[in-house]
């Protein structure tokens, strides 16, 4: 049933999201989708193709979400939706062994050189709570070390902050957490090398893994500083301590060989997602076989999922790395999305408001600060009040970026001048009116 505008009858999002507010919690099932951040009505997506989003009004919006992340070939890509088709003609989900998981893991493999063995969960969240879990399995120890700023997912032992010390203990970020178990997560500063170097020297032999963004984006997107990914590296060998790399957002979205092609680093173990699904919900964690194989069924670290592996995941991811492995595909989406980066930047300083912006490949980020920020401290100093102004502003003109001043944002391969020019004008526009 439709949820109609009482004064005109049509749908209306702010009528959809009255009628999702009686049902779901927040009127949402992602806290973040619920406009908090921003304030206002969240837009209710009736279809996406390509470059484009339409909410239930009609109205069309230049997408920079991208399922936040996954979309690295836009909406509704005529190959993935050819091969989602078939597969979803032979069956929607078996609960037994199908032969594209193989061809997908064995794509993995490929690209990842450390990678031997794979494993499929249906979430990013569920691919980094099992690294996790076999990091804590393989080495025998209790304690991991995370960052402060750094999300992977909303498993316990991750929804951990940092205390009031520089080095500390986590506590719990969200309630229900237990404190037990906050206890043995640490958290350093991200692109500080020292804090981490302190954490082991207090917790020798104590360390499972050392588990990070390579190239953050949940603390708007974050270049990790020369060195430090190197130094993280060094550490976790010297330490017999594991060094898991998060690449569920970076990973194909910023090269196709994730993060790790573009810094030079390998880590023990990598966590995947977004866009090897294709838009699927679709998750994926896998390093050497020495490691990989202390997973059930050949080892005692128990990880299992009924919908892990299914087909039409599967299918879309295969058809998305098809596209992505053309030559030149991540040369021409760096090119394409770093016209639109430097012109959001040229708009805002032509405007006289501070304002600075910076990408990787399709990866983006955008932030209310002179210069780009080198961490989350700096992050959390823009000015979110003028972010929540020049985003409502460009929402009204047709662009949607996330709703979040600590988000990435992401460009695709259907991303084109017209789509740039177009968010360029809203741009300048918006950024008069905040200034």
């Amino acid at each position: 049933m439709n949820a109609p505008d009482p004064s005109t009858g049509r749908r209306s999002n702010e009528a959809e999201f009255e009628r999702a507010r009686r049902v779901l919690v927040g009127g949402v099932n992602s806290a973040v989708r619920a406009f908090r951040a921003v304030g206002g009505t969240p837009r209710f997506i009736a279809r996406a193709e390509g470059p484009y989003l339409w909410d239930v009004e009609g109205r069309r919006y230049v997408d920079y979400l991208g399922s936040w992340g996954p979309m690295i070939v836009g909406h509704s890509h005529p190959h993935v939706l050819e091969r989602v088709r078939a597969a979803a003609g032979d069956g929607l989900s078996f609960g037994a062994p199908n032969v594209m998981e193989t061809e997908l893991a064995e794509r993995l493999c490929r690209l990842f050189p450390q990678v031997e063995r794979v494993r499929f969960t249906s979430s990013g969240t569920e691919a980094a709570m099992s690294a996790l879990r076999l990091a804590r399995g393989f080495t025998k120890r209790d304690k991991i070390l995370k960052f402060e700023g750094c999300y992977h997912g909303t498993a316990d032992s991750l929804l951990v902050k940092a205390g009031s010390g520089a080095l500390a203990f986590g506590t719990p970020s969200s309630a229900g957490v237990p404190e037990d178990l906050a206890r043995h997560t640490l958290v350093a500063r991200f692109n500080d090398l020292a804090s981490v170097a302190d954490l082991f020297a207090a917790h020798p032999e104590s360390i499972a893994c050392v588990m990070v963004e390579p190239i953050p984006g949940n603390m708007n997107l974050i270049l990790p500083a020369p060195g430090f990914l190197a130094g993280l590296r060094e550490l976790c060998s010297r330490h017999g301590a594991l060094l898991v790399f998060d690449e569920v957002m970076s990973g194909f979205r910023v090269a196709l060989g994730g993060a790790q092609q573009i810094v030079g680093v390998q880590p023990d173990l990598s966590a995947f997602g977004k866009v090897i699904g294709g838009g699927m919900p679709v998750g994926a964690f896998g390093g050497p076989a020495a490691v990989m194989e202390m997973m059930a069924p050949l080892g005692p670290v128990y990880q299992a999922g009924t919908l892990s592996g299914n087909p039409i995941a599967m299918a879309a991811g295969l058809a998305t790395l098809d596209l992505i492995a053309e030559d030149g595909f991540f040369d021409r989406l760096h090119a394409r999305c770093g016209r639109l980066v430097d012109g959001l930047a040229a708009a805002a300083r032509d405007a006289g408001v501070a304002f600075s912006a910076r990408h990787l490949g399709g990866m983006a980020g955008m932030y209310m600060l002179a210069e780009p920020p080198a961490g989350y401290e700096q992050v959390l100093t823009q000015d979110v009040d003028r972010f929540k102004r020049f985003y409502h502003a460009m929402l009204a003109a047709g662009v949607y970026f996330p709703p979040s001043p600590v988000e990435a944002f992401f460009f695709s391969s259907a991303h084109g001048d017209e789509q740039v020019d177009f968010t360029l004008d809203a741009a300048r526009r918006a950024f008069a009116e905040v200034a």
